[in-house]
C-alpha cells in the first residue's frame, strides 16, 4: 500500500500560504495609497478643526490575516480626540478588526462563550482573535445593536400581519458580578442577590392547527426583545417604563396592534397585566397554562413531598381539571391545605386573581394558544443558554449587549442590521 496522504494538512497549508500572499498584497496596496491625507486640516466630528500630525501604524485582524497599516492621523485640540480617515473608510473606526471579522465575532458571540468563540474563529475561519478581544468586540457590537434597536422601528405592512398575534412577557435571572449587586436585596438566605432579572418580550403568530385543532406556533414567526431594565415608571415624566417602551417598539415592529385579535400571555405576574392594560387595552389576557401547571406541581411537592406517587396523582388530577376549566374544583382541593401549606395558599390566591385569564376551554374553542412554550423557550434559548452557563458572571452593560446581539440574531434581524451599518458607513454617519 502507498503512503497515506494527509490531504487535510496539505489543504490547510495551501490555504495559509494563499491568505498570507493576499494579506501582504492588500497591506502593500493600502500603505502605498496616501489619499487618506487630505491636507493639514480637516473638519472634526465635534465641529472644530483637526490638524494633521503624522502617519501612524496599527495592526488590524482581517479575514485574510493581520495587516499592519499606516494611516494619516489627525488630532483635534478642542475635543482632544484623534481620527484616522482611513479607519472610517474601511469600517474599522475604534476597532482593531475588519468588518468581516467583526461580523464573525458577532455570530459566535451571540451563540457561545467568548472562549469558545475564539476557538471557533480559529478552527473554522483560520482567524486568530483571543477571547478577551472577542469579548470586547462582541459587547461593543451588541451595544451598537441595542442602540440601533431603539431607533429602527419600521411598522410591519398590514398584509404581513397575521389575523391573531400573540405577545408574551416573562422574566429570568442572570448571574451578575458582585460589584453589580451591592446594596441589592435578593432571595439568598442572607437577603442578598446573586442575579438581576432580564425582562423578555416575545411576539409570534399561530395560524396553523394540529390534528386536534389546537393552534400551533407558525415556524419562524417568533421575535425576541429583552434587557435588564425596570418595569417601574421612572420619575422623568414619561408614563411608560423602560421595558414598556421596549415592548411598544416590538409591538409596532411586528404590527401587533393591527391584528384582528391581540393576545397577551404571561405567567400571572401582576406587572405583566398592568403593562398590558396600559398599552394594549382590549387585548385578550391569558395566563400561560404551562406556568399554572408548574404552580400546581410545586404545591403537590409541598403537600406530599418528593418523590411521591400520591403527589404526582394529585397534580395530574389538578392539571386535568385546569384543562377542562374546573377552577372551582382545583380551589376546593387547595382549600384542604391552605392553613398548613403556604404554597397551597399562594396558589389558591393566584388562581383566584387570574381566574378570568384561565378560561382555557373557551380560549381553545376560539382557536387560541394557551400554552405555546414560546415564553419558556424564550427565557431558556434567548437568555439562559448563552448567559447562564457555569461560571459566568456579568456586568449590566455586558449582559445587555450580548442579549441585544442574541435577540437580533434569533429574531432574524442580523442581516438588516449589517445593511444599515454599511449604509451609515457609506454616508459617513
Amino acid at each position: 500500500m502507498g503512503e497515506r496522504i494527509d490531504f487535510e494538512a496539505i489543504e490547510t497549508a495551501a490555504r495559509h500560504r494563499v491568505l498570507a500572499i493576499a494579506a501582504r498584497a492588500i497591506e502593500q496596496r493600502l500603505n502605498a495609497d496616501i489619499s487618506d491625507y487630505s491636507g493639514q486640516e480637516r473638519p472634526c466630528p465635534c465641529g472644530a478643526t483637526a490638524r494633521y500630525v503624522d502617519r501612524r501604524e496599527k495592526r488590524f485582524i482581517t479575514a485574510v490575516g493581520e495587516l499592519l497599516l499606516a494611516r494619516a492621523y489627525y488630532h483635534c485640540a478642542a475635543c482632544g480626540q484623534g481620527v484616522c480617515p482611513r479607519d472610517h473608510a474601511l469600517g474599522m473606526d475604534g476597532q482593531s478588526v475588519s468588518p468581516a471579522v467583526l461580523r464573525m465575532i458577532g455570530s459566535v458571540g451571540a451563540l457561545v462563550s467568548f472562549e469558545q468563540g475564539s476557538e471557533l474563529l480559529r478552527d473554522l475561519a483560520g482567524v486568530r482573535v483571543d477571547a478577551k478581544r472577542v469579548e470586547r468586540s462582541a459587547e461593543a457590537l451588541g451595544a451598537e445593536m441595542a442602540e440601533d434597536e431603539q431607533h429602527q422601528v419600521h411598522v410591519a405592512p398590514a398584509a404581513e400581519v397575521a389575523a391573531t398575534m400573540y405577545l408574551g412577557m416573562d422574566g429570568t435571572g442572570v448571574p451578575m458580578r458582585a460589584s453589580e449587586l451591592e446594596g441589592r436585596g435578593g432571595k439568598q438566605p442572607d437577603g442578598t442577590a446573586k442575579t438581576r432579572e432580564v425582562k423578555l418580550c416575545a411576539i409570534w403568530s399561530a395560524e396553523g392547527r394540529d390534528a386536534q385543532g389546537t393552534a400551533v406556533r407558525d415556524p419562524g414567526s417568533v421575535s425576541y426583545n429583552a434587557a435588564i431594565e425596570s418595569v417601574a415608571t421612572s420619575d422623568t415624566g414619561s408614563r411608560l417604563s423602560p421595558f414598556a417602551k421596549r415592548v411598544g417598539r416590538e409591538a409596532l415592529r411586528r404590527g401587533f396592534e393591527c391584528a384582528t385579535r391581540r393576545v397577551v400571555l404571561g405567567d400571572g405576574a401582576p406587572w405583566i397585566w398592568k403593562l398590558s392594560e396600559e398599552m394594549f387595552l382590549g387585548a385578550i389576557q391569558i395566563v400561560d397554562r404551562f406556568h399554572v401547571k408548574q404552580h400546581l406541581s410545586e404545591v403537590a411537592k409541598a403537600i406530599y413531598g418528593t418523590p411521591s406517587e400520591l403527589g404526582q396523582q394529585w397534580a395530574k388530577e389538578r392539571h386535568a381539571e385546569l384543562d377542562t376549566g374546573q377552577i372551582d374544583a382545583i380551589q376546593q382541593a387547595l382549600k384542604a391545605h391552605v392553613k398548613k401549606v403556604p404554597a397551597a395558599r399562594r396558589c389558591h390566591d393566584y388562581l383566584e386573581t387570574n381566574r378570568q385569564r384561565m378560561r382555557y376551554p373557551e380560549f381553545h374553542a376560539q382557536g387560541l394558544c394557551t400554552s405555546s412554550g414560546v415564553l419558556e423557550a424564550g427565557c431558556r434559548v434567548a437568555i439562559g443558554q448563552r448567559l447562564k452557563q457555569s461560571g459566568m458572571h456579568w456586568s449590566e452593560h455586558g449582559a445587555n449587549a450580548i442579549i441585544a446581539l442574541r435577540c437580533t440574531k434569533l429574531s432574524g434581524r442580523f442581516e438588516d442590521f449589517w445593511e444599515r451599518r454599511a449604509a451609515r458607513g457609506r454616508r459617513g454617519d
